[in-house]
């Protein structure tokens, strides 16, 4: 058996390709939009992709398991398990193969025994992987957001993402019933499961890329728990707050995701048409560090820094649908189709283009100035509110709950643009979130809204707390 594993850092995201060099067929399973990096591996192995799946309708990226199969010419299977409100809408027109508990995928001498494991999602499946070749018993089970190297998947995403009223709990008890008939199968079984450590699919996910179920079984809390009112309180509490960007995610692959196609090199584009995009109302993201951005920017502007948090916070805050433009530093213009492409995994598919790090000089030279974001000292923000100037603490309201600075206002960062009502405009403004990326965001999201009075307290919470200043509760 030939097996393959690709991680995605940022997404979290794990995908496989599994191939039987007997007859040269192979299976990829939960594919993203990156269908290049599995038709190079099947070619490197000499196999050729004849089945292409998914575990569940994913809401943290953008399928590709549709265009992969379309590619190819693979068979495409979807989760049917679930009734007729979490169906693959696409499914038919796709010419797709309907899979439900117990049915049976072989991959020339690889089976894949499909398993119903409700919980994170209804239609959620498990696929058990049976090597015939060299045994009669499955080697392992791709797991998908069901069960994590330490963690489970949350069951809550559908009722505070995708706003199914009532789900929550509900879905939780399934969680815990489909995580009891896991504790029947083999201890040797490995563990290949569809997220790591930086995924907001669950709460604890460990960055160990597998596992053994019997490993799990002893260390994995959610083995631990026997009672299910019990599992039910654990798995609920502490979650993560989910971005914004999953219910679109969800939506899309649901309906039935669009195929990116072949993309030529973004276009790098002059000064006008930067002062057109900005004069038009459109998104332009100046993906340079937040230091940069807060010495110098061009007004209008938001600021994303690209780093390994680029995608959430670009999901969670750009428009669907809309055109948008992106500015790039001096030391980041060998990274635009990286950024172009990290966008392009959770929809964000209308960059017009993108300009260089000179347009910031071109902009002063023919406007006269660029926008900065003054920084808030400790000492300032010790006596911020006293002297009339509004703290806006841009944290999760389970961040701000567990402790913040007294007299803050707490307004998490996936919720500012459409807030922006409740701010006072006469008021000066001091931004903060736990150690700073959150609150120079959301400056500069301010700053663009048309708030002239915002200052950015860079050390956030952290430093809050380790100055030793007073915290509220």
């Amino acid at each position: 058996m030939i097996f393959r594993r690709f991680f995605d850092p940022k997404l979290a995201q794990t995908s496989y390709l599994i191939g039987c060099p007997i007859t040269q067929e192979a299976i990829v399973v939960d594919p993203n939009r990156r269908i290049g990096r599995y038709l190079e591996a099947a070619a490197q192995e000499g196999l050729r992709i004849s089945h292409v799946t998914e575990t569940h309708i994913h809401a943290d990226f953008l399928s590709g398991s549709r265009e992969l199969a379309n590619r190819t010419g693979a068979r495409l299977y979807l989760s049917g398990a679930a009734g007729p409100e979490w169906e693959y809408h696409y499914a038919a027109d796709a010419g797709a193969t309907i899979l439900r508990d117990g049915d049976r995928l072989s991959v020339g001498r690889i089976e894949l025994r499909v398993l119903h494991v409700p919980g994170h999602t209804p239609e959620h499946l498990a696929f058990l992987v049976t090597d015939q070749d060299r045994a009669g018993e499955p080697m392992g089970v791709l797991t998908g957001d069901f069960i994590f190297v330490g963690d489970v998947g949350r069951p809550d995403l559908l009722e505070r993402a995708v706003g199914s009223a009532g789900t929550m709990e509900q879905s939780a008890r399934q969680l815990f019933r489909s995580i009891q008939r896991f504790h029947d199968l083999s201890d040797y079984l490995q563990i290949w499961p569809g997220h790591g450590a930086g995924s907001a699919c669950g709460k604890s996910l460990s960055a160990v890329p597998q596992s053994t179920l019997g490993y799990e079984k002893r260390f994995n809390w959610a083995f631990g728990v026997s009672e299910e009112a019990a599992f039910v309180r654990a798995v609920l509490t502490g979650q993560p707050d989910p971005p914004r960007y999953f219910a679109e995610m969800k939506r899309i692959n649901q309906a039935g995701p669009r195929a990116r196609g072949a993309t030529g090199p973004s276009r790098r584009l002059p000064l006008p048409a930067l002062t057109a995009a900005l004069a038009a109302g459109g998104a332009v993201v100046d993906t340079r560090p937040a230091a940069e951005y807060a010495a110098g920017a061009i007004p209008g502007t938001i600021n994303i820094p690209g780093t390994r948090a680029f995608t959430t916070w670009a999901g969670s805050l750009l428009p669907y649908g809309e055109e948008f433009h992106l500015i790039v530093g001096e030391s980041d213009e060998h990274r635009v189709e990286e950024l172009v492409d990290d966008l392009a995994g959770i929809g964000l598919d209308q960059v017009g283009g993108y300009f260089g790090s000179d347009v910031i000089a071109d902009w002063r030279e023919s406007h006269g100035r660029l926008q900065t974001i003054p920084q808030a000292t400790l000492d300032e923000m010790r006596t911020g509110s006293r002297n009339g100037n509004l703290v806006l603490d841009v944290r999760t309201k389970g961040e701000w709950e567990a402790g913040h600075v007294p007299g803050s206002v707490n307004m998490p960062i996936g919720e500012l643009g459409q807030r922006l009502q409740e701010i006072p405009r006469t008021l000066p403004l001091t931004v903060h979130c736990q150690t700073g990326l959150r609150a120079a965001i959301a400056a500069s999201l301010l700053r663009a809204a048309g708030f002239d009075q915002v200052r950015l307290f860079a050390g956030g919470f952290a430093q809050w707390r380790a100055a030793g200043q007073p915290i509220a509760i």
